[in-house]
């Protein structure tokens, strides 16, 4: 062995063969220097034979590591003591060995990976100095380790896992690491290993039974949260963000590896917690049988975010929205990042979103979420949103159907579909947040300007239908750029001054497309389970529903006859239908849940589904109960509160606003269509009641281009109105009211007002609470509910007096003549208006009110009403006053005090109609007894009243010239007369007066009625 021996410097081929094959002789390890050794091992390790032999001989393998082991183990105070060229020796064996790829999971790996992190943790606690090279090339190897063979036995991982995250908490404390490479390795180090880990619990979650693998990795993610990693990572982004504010992007990497460590963690939390849950859609979860969800925690969880990923995901949000560093280093891991940041950072962005409308505003560009901005300053240039649509951009560069998926020189991606995937959803979900706190306009997402708008959605509208395999299923990266163009053109539905609907249409699908779409989604597949939080939330096939939404919208009457004649509604009937079927190779009672439509999705049906009204469907959806009652079930109590559960798009409060108010466009379309028509009796008393519904709905315009439509509608309302009685509707719109809030309950009180002018609908709204005590309470005890709810109920009141005295009980046993009390002293005018109307028709059946009227001291408030600066007010007033006086004498004494002012409306400039009513008023209190007449002497309300026969009697000598006298109050005037005449005091007034003489000329009067009057008064007033 003496060509081998100590000093020779010149070794023999053969060396490293020799020290494989004799390592047990040990004198041959003694008869060579350590340097000897490392070089020949270096030497062998350059070969794929030789770097075999290394990696699978463990105390070879110990030689490479000596330099390592020896420094570490002395718990040393500085480096001297470190072989710095033997250490660089054994990094370069180590990789040789690394890139031979003989390296294999296994012991050889297990105590590499321990060698390393004990050797690292060692340089740490010491000054680094000159050897930051040393640490940056230990983690590097670490990190290709940690790549290629993993952690080691699954035993051995939570150990790994706890030495990595204490390495890495004791280096995000260094100031030294200017360059950042120190942070960038030590990160990618941590998010290897959770990738590999959720890599290997995705495959473990294939089984059905739970598999030892699984319980590893379980206690794995465990361990990495009791030891904070997800804080450390946090912090990491913390510093890239504040390194990046400085001016530097060293900490650019870092920060992108922060991301997909995070990512990974939140991915392996998402994948344990969703086996435990079943994740349909409300619509579908709401029609299943009683006996398919016995444990109504069960049926909530199914609905809700799993606590313990939303709990991780929460902790993200709150420093996101409060930290810029944490913004800004998120903002660059997605803007300079590879593929993989760019996917990771996407999915962070999504449940950022998800769970947080703030966020949004700020990836919009909002520096301030609270603050309220000009869109000029959101979407531009440098915001996250902006660089989602480059990325959209380059990904459709790959996807272009005429040049097949091609790579460009700039950049390569391995899966541009998924990356269109996560950017579409990320979209769609801010468009819904910034819906759910009142941001809508798109211009929060698409920018201000113009061409920015235009390139946008071009893009989207691109991917939307780019696949040829579209003509058998919609991929899932179409399906989401449909939905987050839909999501995106949503935000302006009923803004003012939108230009975006003006460059829209033409991006837009065909109808016979978005037919064949339909029909894709109609034969969906049943619910596919996914470990993705968000797409179990988000149904991206139901973006087809708002592209159709959207051009009839925008498209006008030719795209409604497109529609129409491409069987649309029918379609969207069937997707409105769509919830249980029965398997019947499992047996009858098995059944198997179709996955449905959204939340979003089912708003856009609905909408598409109104907006068909005016084609010639009528017939289809309102005169065929099964169909009234498929839309009426919507407002079920099951599917409302789990509206309320819900917490993906189109959820909560504003989703249960939404899909109301989408029902009540739909239903409410004959009693618009039939009240709007010109030249139409009204079915109601009331005809401005609800009057929210008559503006901007089809009804209202079908009533002026269709009479023919509207006279068949109105032909066939008593059928329609047996048809909401039987479905009950009239409960369903009630009961959805306890699922509003105060500020969201306009139209479904509009509906209300409608309905209640039929008879039969509302004896079954007072049915079923309509006037209960508490939802009276709810809706007129606050000072949240808006304006035009508050008149529809008054008005709801006000009608249902006027129909009938059977429902005064009700109506006194609401409370709600302490609530009308309070409104004739509103600052509003609308608002005492219909309060006195109300009041008036709750005293024209009978006296059951004048009691409470009296209690209340309602009388003294009628009474200077009558003087009110609104005229409208002094009209409904007057009526009131009058109807408190008819049926009997119990309120005289407190209305003596409105003669005066009934007097100063005779002789004002009133409009006739308001003089009517004080003429029938004064009449009134003379109906019952003589008790006010001395004052109707005095006051001088006698002499207004001849006053106005002199004013109007020549119209009605001569009713030629002028008005009929149908629209003057003469009558009423002569009526009251002839009433005073049959007291004493009165009639003495009419023989003194000097115009007593008109009422022999009044019996020369044409109309008949006119001279009976006078006749009687005539008569009447000389008898003493």
């Amino acid at each position: 062995m003496a060509t081998i021996g100590a000093g020779n410097k010149s070794f023999s081929h053969n060396l490293f063969a020799e020290l494989i094959k004799d390592k047990e002789k040990s004198h041959i390890f003694r008869l060579l220097s350590d340097n000897q050794i490392l070089d020949a091992l270096e030497k062998g390790s350059r070969t794929v034979k030789g770097a075999s032999n290394i990696s699978h001989d463990i105390e070879v393998l110990s030689v490479v590591l000596h330099p390592l082991q020896t420094w570490s183990k002395r718990s040393p105070s500085s480096l001297r003591d470190l072989n710095i060229d033997n250490v660089s020796q054994s990094f370069r064996i180590l990789t040789n060995l690394i890139a031979s790829g003989t390296l294999q999971p296994g012991t050889s790996s297990d105590i590499l990976i321990c060698v390393l992190l004990e050797f690292t943790a060692a340089l740490i606690e010491v000054k680094l100095g000159d050897a930051q090279g040393i640490c940056i090339k230990s983690l590097s190897i670490l990190k290709k380790l940690l790549e290629v063979t993993g952690s080691g036995s699954h035993d051995s991982f939570c150990k790994h896992g706890s030495a990595l995250v204490y390495l890495y908490s004791q280096m995000l404390a260094l100031t030294t690491d200017t360059s950042g490479r120190i942070h960038y390795e030590t990160t990618a180090c941590i998010a290897i290993m959770l990738y590999r880990a959720t890599s290997e619990l995705k495959q473990s979650t294939s089984y059905e039974s739970t598999k030892p693998m699984e319980r590893f990795l379980l206690q794995m993610v465990d361990c990495a949260s009791e030891s904070s990693v997800f804080q450390l990572l946090l912090e990491c982004l913390t510093i890239s963000g504040t390194s990046l504010m400085s001016g530097s992007s060293n900490m650019v990497p870092a920060a992108c590896e922060a991301c997909k460590a995070i990512w990974c963690l939140i991915n392996a939390v998402e994948i344990i917690f969703a086996k435990e849950q079943t994740y349909v859609f409300p619509l579908v979860y709401s029609r299943r049988q009683l006996s398919l969800q016995p444990d109504i925690m069960e049926y909530e969880q199914s609905l809700k975010l799993h606590k313990e990923p939303v709990k991780v995901i929460t902790r993200l949000v709150k420093l996101f929205v409060e930290s810029k560093a944490i913004q800004v280093a998120i903002y660059y891991s997605f803007h300079t990042g590879l593929e993989s940041a760019l996917s990771a950072t996407l999915q962070l962005m999504s449940r950022i979103c998800l769970l947080s409308p703030s966020a949004c505003t700020v990836l919009c560009g909002l520096l301030d979420p609270s603050d309220i901005v000009a869109e000029t300053d959101v979407a531009t240039d440098g915001t996250i949103v902006s660089d989602i649509f480059s990325v959209l951009s380059l990904s459709a560069s790959y996807l272009n159907k005429d040049s097949g998926e091609k790579s460009t020189p700039k950049c390569k991606l391995s899966n541009p579909r998924g990356l269109v995937v996560h950017c579409c959803i990320t979209l769609a979900t801010i468009a819904d947040r910034l819906r759910s706190v009142g941001k809508c306009s798109s211009s929060y997402i698409l920018s201000s300007s113009q061409k920015k708008q235009r390139s946008r959605l071009s893009v989207l509208a691109h991917l939307s239908l780019m696949d040829d395999s579209m003509a058998s299923s919609i991929q899932p990266h179409c399906a989401s750029a449909m939905l987050a163009l839909s999501s995106i053109l949503s935000l302006d539905i009923g803004s003012c001054g939108n230009s975006i609907s003006e460059n829209t249409l033409a991006i837009l699908p065909s109808m016979a497309t978005l037919r064949n779409l339909l029909k894709l989604r109609c034969s969906n597949e049943i619910e596919t389970k996914s470990n993705d939080l968000v797409l179990r939330y988000v149904e991206s096939n139901d973006g087809c529903l708002g592209l159709l939404k959207m051009r009839l919208l925008w498209g006008g009457p030719l795209s409604v006859q497109q529609a129409c004649s491409n069987g649309i509604p029918q379609l969207l009937i069937s997707l409105l239908a769509d919830g249980i079927v029965e398997d019947p190779a499992n047996g009858k009672d098995c059944k198997i849940v179709r996955l449905g439509l959204s939340p979003a999705g089912l708003l856009w049906a609905l909408s598409s589904l109104c907006s068909c009204l005016t084609g010639g469907v009528l017939h289809e959806i309102f005169f065929k109960k099964e169909h009234v009652k498929l839309i009426t079930d919507l407002l079920s109590d099951q599917h409302l509160i789990s509206l309320t559960i819900w917490e993906g798009h189109a959820s909560g409060h504003p989703g249960n606003r939404d899909l109301v108010n989408a029902i009540v466009d739909i239903l409410a379309f004959p009693f618009v269509a039939v009240q709007s028509a010109p030249n139409m009796p009204s079915t109601s008393a009331s005809i401005n009641s609800g009057f929210l519904l008559n503006t901007g709905l089809p009804g209202g315009r079908v009533a002026i281009e269709n009479k023919e439509l509207v006279k068949a509608i109105g032909n066939n309302m008593p059928y329609y109105i047996q048809i909401l009685s039987e479905v009950n509707f009239p409960g369903r719109i009630l009961c959805s009211l306890d699922y509003l809030d105060l500020e969201d309950v306009s139209r479904p009180i509009a509906m209300v007002a409608k309905m209640v002018g039929y008879r039969p609908l509302a004896l079954q709204l007072v049915k079923e609470g309509l006037l209960s005590p508490n939802r009276v309470q709810k809706l007129l005890g606050g000072q949240s509910i808006p304006k035009d709810a508050m008149l529809d109920f008054l008005m709801i009141i006000s009608d249902l007096a006027r129909m009938s005295k059977d429902f005064y009980e009700a109506i006194d046993q609401s409370g709600m003549l302490q609530f009308l009390k309070d409104f004739l002293n509103s600052d509003s005018a609308d608002v005492r208006a219909k309060a006195c109307s109300a009041i008036g028709n709750m005293c024209r059946h009978s006296s059951y009110f004048y009691k409470s009227l009296a209690n209340h001291k309602v009388i003294d408030i009628l009474i200077d009403r009558c003087a009110d600066p609104d005229r409208r007010t002094r009209k409904f007033a007057c009526f009131a006053v009058g109807n408190a006086a008819y049926h009997n004498d119990d309120l005289y004494e407190e209305l003596r005090r409105c003669i005066p002012q009934l007097t100063m409306l005779l002789l004002a400039a009133e409009e006739d109609k308001t003089k009517l009513n004080a003429a029938g008023a004064l009449s009134n209190l003379v109906r019952n007894s003589s008790a006010l007449c001395e004052d109707i002497v005095s006051k001088g309300a006698m002499q207004a009243l001849l006053e106005m026969v002199s004013n109007y009697s020549q119209n009605a000598l001569s009713p030629s010239r002028g008005r009929t006298q149908n629209e003057s109050p003469l009558k009423i005037v002569l009526f009251a007369l002839r009433k005073m005449c049959d007291h004493a005091v009165c009639r003495s007034f009419l023989r003194s007066s000097a115009l007593f003489p008109l009422f022999s000329q009044l019996k020369r009067s044409p109309d008949q009625t006119i001279v009976e009057y006078a006749s009687v008064i005539a008569s009447r007033a000389t008898q003493v």
